[in-house]
């Protein structure tokens, strides 16, 4: 199964993709329509509601009584979270019971107005915000719901902002253009990334990346796109997990790389990530373990052993690289890391030796084995920043 979480903000068109979804095959689960149904009438969370807030909140034909719940639960902020205590089990109940209904084989698409505001991106393998101009949104809730100029910005202004639905979104699909534009969009998200992403996830199959080599200038929306995948891993490894971090060319800001976001996942023990259980839960999170045995290049003559992991997305290739806490391997990662940060002709001198490299192979594999002595070269000089600079791994 996949999980897309789907959200935008007021007027946006959310509405509109998810409707196309639905054509399209997905099971869709809207938040709206569940926190209506759990307060219908004769239902358990109605008759809870009734009893937390007295029967003013009660229509003439034993009803929810919107506005005047309303009135009370956004003028007192105690209210509003004994309301929330009630509807929200309810709600996780019945999704819960949406999901199980679904398959294995669903893409399900959970359309949520505040998954930016209650920070729910880590719960789904992928998130869909669409986003349209304040002003494209006013002129749209004016056309279709009746609203004053001031009431449409007022309703915007009380939702996340662009910045932050940004940094949320795996995919931004823009709403500015015409209805077909966005169906075109839709459509292609499905085809290309949706329906392949839920196979591989099914057949714990990790996204490849292409055997030619291409180095990219460096995309300043790298190390969100890894905060966004660590949140996930946070999520599935659960307490397994001691450390989580963005390594690798793509985590040093300016320099060239190829278009794979590494990630470092730090374990007490490398035993806890072979347990059968934490595999199903990281490969239905979209984080499948390959066969086979994999280990560091290491600096010094030794076994520097560890556990991988790739990314399920086709679009968006990712490697896991799981290491015991301050083990060698784990460390080397993330001073080399810092140590280019930090250090710009170190910096330098890398982004040259991958350019020099890159003239004389073109496959990734064979680029891979010949940055190797370089590495090598580097180790002390890396090593001896870490201890001039008393670089210490930052905890708490």
């Amino acid at each position: 199964m996949l999980r897309v979480g789907l959200t935008g903000g007021i007027g946006s068109g959310k509405s509109t993709v998810a409707q196309r979804f639905s054509a399209l095959g997905a099971v869709i689960i809207d938040a709206d329509v569940l926190a209506r149904e759990v307060v219908a009438p004769g239902s358990q969370g109605l008759r809870a509601v009734a009893e937390r807030f007295g029967e003013d909140v009660l229509d003439d034909e034993g009803g929810l009584n919107r506005p005047a719940l309303g009135a009370i639960v956004f003028a007192d902020p105690a209210a509003r979270r004994d309301l929330e205590a009630i509807t929200h089990p309810l709600i996780a109940a019945r999704t819960a019971e949406l999901l199980e209904q679904a398959g294995e084989r669903s893409i399900v698409v959970h359309d949520v107005p505040l998954l930016v505001e209650k920070q729910m991106g880590p719960s789904y393998h992928l998130v869909v915000v669409v986003g349209a101009a304040e002003s494209t949104r006013v002129k749209r809730l004016a056309a279709a719901r009746g609203m004053t100029e001031q009431e449409a910005r007022s309703r915007i202004a009380a939702q996340a902002g662009d910045d932050e639905r940004r940094a949320t979104a795996d995919v931004w699909l823009d709403n500015d253009g015409a209805r077909e534009d966005l169906g075109v969009a839709v459509d292609r998200l499905w085809s290309d990334r949706l329906v392949p992403f839920e196979v591989n996830v099914r057949t714990a199959t990790r996204s490849r990346r292409p055997e030619r080599l291409v180095l990219h200038e460096p995309d300043p929306t790298w190390p969100a796109q890894a905060e966004r995948l660590l949140g996930r891993l946070r999520r599935a490894f659960g307490d397994v997990l001691v450390t989580a971090d963005h390594v690798g060319s793509t985590a040093v800001p300016g320099l060239i790389a190829k278009d794979v976001i590494d990630l470092q996942v730090g374990v007490r023990s490398l035993a806890d990530v072979d347990e059968p259980e934490l595999l199903e839960t990281l490969r239905r999170a979209g984080f499948p373990r390959p066969s086979g045995d994999w280990s560091d290049n290491s600096k010094d003559g030794s076994v520097w052993p560890k556990r991988f992991l790739g990314s399920a997305d086709p679009g968006r290739v990712a490697h896991v690289h799981v290491r015991e806490v301050d083990s060698e391997g784990w460390r080397w990662a993330l001073v080399f890391r810092d140590w280019m940060r930090a250090d710009p002709a170190a910096r330098a001198e890398y982004a040259a030796e991958k350019q020099r490299i890159a003239t004389t192979t073109d496959t990734v594999d064979a680029y891979a084995d010949a940055k190797e002595p370089w590495f090598d070269s580097v180790h002390d000089r890396a090593a001896a920043w870490a201890r001039d600079t008393g670089w210490t791994y930052p905890r708490g």
